[in-house]
């Protein structure tokens, strides 16, 4: 008997009747599952599984991944493209070749009034990878502006900073064989059960084979933090303080590996005279964590035979995170731990092919961790494509987070959005609204046209969506693995590349230019690019047909290897001038909003694991809507109590941007001056963020603000309720 219940109810396994399975890699989260999807006799996808052999995930799957072939018949996909004047007049119906005719006119229009760089564009990190590398050649060699970037400047900027000021070059150097390998690990900012559940099982199945430290470093109680054996609930945006402590503390007790440092590391003298600011007392005062676990956790990682640092949104998302990325990278290179098993600084990626964009869509510089700085890069890449090197600019231009405020100052008068939701997605959203009202023209190009942002467009181009179209998509531990298409997708939808590449041919150098028709030519074409002795992002030696046969083949495979490299740096040489690795010193400076009398709760933001970003795709699939379909926040109950809020409750949350309704959850998982709310609601949590941004990386410091809780009438917030579970 279950909670009075006499007669259970039998577990019963329904025949979906599958015919056929397709091969590919999850769409979600950057763990990169491989996943085969089950077709009926009429075509439709019905089930989805986990690839047995796959040396991601083994067969496993999260609630995501298991309900993904879903997505095809998700309500809200746009089925045909829309024009209109206005942003207040109706959409109309348009073909491809008037939606696009007049998207390359509006563009050469503004260009010649405007200059060059009078034209944005913001994609994803959820395209194809080839999809990636054809929209950067349409921007970079055609259209010519030089303010284009992704919405991965909102998750995974300063990971990409860091890596470039540590290491000289992007790219994570570690995998997750490491977890099989490490005898200490320390997660800063990640919660890994819900944001990565197959990362995290990997992990799991790491300790119960041996077992080892795990640290977690986050202001919350996570379900990741109730799991580790030391939890650090540190002051928000102070993470830069722990870190120079604990490298404070590996100096000071000669813990540190002199002989690495000494062959493979810049800087050392100094680091050492910085952080020698940071003793363990001084630190505590300010990040939160007493001294004495400061002076163990140092000695628990600088002891360990190997150690690895993981880290994910809560570094990123701030305005220290590119100085806490280096931090974290500090401590593994003073302790030795840098490309060895189970030594090595991770950065856990957030989308599924955010890796894909920051390899090869050239937001940031050229294909192939190109720099627009490096006269030779734009040399190799002019010659390769046949453009003059002298269309390229000689530095990149302005990044998402300052593209909006280039449309309110009348920089930028045209805006070209692919697949990512500012509307919703961006900090301090009533200002991104206004922002959008002034642009002269702006293209929405995504697979759903109720999109939020969809509200603003001129244009709407309807995009094909996973499984729709085939092509690969990079994972976490730079592995590269392949969609296959298993379904048409809806109306005239279209695949990205396609739309890319048609657009091209409406202007005078796209003309002159090759755009490959099908993505395996197109990642014939990235190969030929990928090559270079001295190249670690090189993928020559690999094809569709062999990542499909390998379940994905990590980055570099040169051509001629059987398989690829599961670690970068082994051989303790860094793709700097010198060959060595720089260890940063780095003062922290306390430019974060902090709690007030006026405003007396941190507000922190952060995933869940049935939510993916702004829920165009999750909120529309029930068994994962189900869960969580309304904002809610977490509160501590006696903070509640003192504030005369019920648990289930609404209240209205107040900061200095704006407001927002949310459902109250009494929890012990945050402290007694914090709240937290999930990031994925739109009408939500960025009505209320600051979004001060990061000055190496641009990235906005989402979960570093401060609210205030008001009453509000229940009736009027229950009606508010039900308008947002539209989907």
């Amino acid at each position: 008997m279950i909670f009075g219940r006499k007669n259970r109810k039998p577990i019963t396994i329904t025949d979906k009747k599958v015919v056929d399975w397709k091969y590919a890699v999850c769409g979600y989260c950057s763990t990169g599952c491989s996943i085969e999807v089950g077709l009926n006799a009429d075509g439709k996808p019905v089930a989805s599984r986990g690839k047995g052999n796959a040396p991601v995930n083994q067969g496993k799957l999260c609630i995501k991944g298991i309900f993904e072939h879903e997505l095809s018949g998700t309500a809200g996909r746009g089925v045909e493209p829309l024009m209109r004047n206005k942003i207040y007049d109706s959409f109309q119906p348009a073909s491809w070749d008037q939606a696009l005719d007049r998207t390359a006119a509006e563009f050469k229009r503004i260009q010649e009034k405007y200059g060059r760089d009078s034209i944005a564009v913001v994609s994803t990190g959820q395209l194809l990878t080839e999809e990636f590398y054809t929209l950067g050649k349409l921007v970079r060699g055609v259209i010519g502006t030089n303010n284009y970037d992704g919405n991965t400047t909102l998750c995974m900027a300063s990971a990409v900073s860091g890596y470039k000021r540590s290491f000289g070059a992007d790219g994570p150097p570690g995998c997750y064989d490491d977890f099989e390998s490490t005898h200490c690990l320390m997660a800063f900012g990640s919660n890994l059960p819900e944001q990565h559940p197959i990362i995290y099982w990997r992990l799991k199945e790491a300790l119960e084979k041996r077992k080892f430290p795990l640290i977690v470093v986050d202001p919350r109680v996570t379900m990741f933090a109730q799991f580790a054996d030391i939890h650090l609930p540190i002051t928000p945006g102070t993470d830069l303080v722990l870190l120079n402590a604990l490298a404070h503390v590996i100096l000071a007790e000669g813990l540190q590996d002199e002989s690495y440092i000494e062959a493979h590391c810049n800087g050392f003298e100094e680091l050492k005279a910085t952080v020698a600011k940071y003793d363990p007392v001084t630190a505590s005062r300010i990040c939160g964590i007493d001294a004495d676990m400061i002076k163990n956790v140092a000695r628990i990682y600088a002891k360990a035979p190997s150690a690895m640092s993981i880290w994910t949104m809560g570094i990123n998302q701030s305005t220290h995170g590119t100085d806490g990325v280096c931090g974290i990278n500090n401590l593994n290179l003073i302790t030795g731990n840098i490309g060895i098993p189970g030594g090595t600084s991770l950065s856990i990626t957030g989308q599924c092919n955010a890796m894909g964009t920051r390899e090869w869509s050239s937001c940031s510089g050229l294909p192939g961790y190109r720099m627009l700085e490096k006269q030779e890069h734009r040399d190799e890449v002019a010659k390769f494509w046949g453009v003059d090197a002298d269309f390229f600019p000689a530095k990149r231009g302005l990044q998402q987070t300052d593209i909006f405020p280039a449309i309110e100052s009348g920089e930028i008068k045209a805006l070209w959005i692919v697949a990512t939701n500012p509307l919703t997605s961006m900090p301090n959203q009533p200002r991104i609204k206004k922002a959008l009202e002034k642009l002269e023209f702006m293209v929405v190009q995504d697979g759903y046209k109720d999109c939020e942002t969809v509200n603003f467009a001129h244009v709407y181009l309807p995009g094909a969506l996973w499984g729709e179209k085939e092509g690969v998509q990079t994972n976490t531990e730079r592995r590269v693995n392949l969609v296959r298409k298993f379904v048409e997708p809806p109306g005239q939808a279209k695949p990205d590349h396609w739309v890319f590449s048609e657009l091209a041919k409406r202007f005078e150098r796209g003309q002159a230019m090759t755009f490959p028709e099908t993505t395996s030519e197109i990642f014939d074409e990235m190969k030929m690019l990928s090559k270079g002795a001295k190249r670690n992002l090189d993928i020559s030696g690999m094809s569709h047909d062999l990542i499909e046969a390998q379940r994905g083949i990590q980055w570099p495979m040169r051509e001629g290897e059987a398989t690829g490299n599961p670690r970068l740096y082994s051989d303790g040489i860094f793709p700097t001038p010198n060959g060595k690795a720089n260890l940063l010193a780095m003062d922290y400076i306390e430019d974060n909003e902090v709690p007030n009398e006026g405003y007396p709760f941190w507000l922190n933001s952060g995933r869940v694991v049935e939510h993916f970003h702004t829920r165009t795709k999750t909120g529309k699939i029930g068994n994962l809507n189900k869960f969580s379909p309304t904002p809610y926040m977490e509160m501590n109950p006696d903070s509640a109590r003192e504030q005369g809020v019920k648990h289930q409750s609404y209240v209205r949350l107040v900061s200095k941007r704006g407001d927002a309704v949310v459902m109250v959850q009494l929890t012990q998982r945050v402290p007694h001056n914090m709240v937290f709310i999930p990031m994925h609601y739109h009408d939500c949590v960025n009505r209320l963020s600051l979004g001060l941004l990061d000055p190496y990386s641009r990235q906005p410091a989402f979960k570093q603000c401060a609210v205030r809780i008001e009453q509000i009438d229940q009736k009027e917030a229950g009606r508010l309720n039900v308008e947002r579970r539209a989907f």
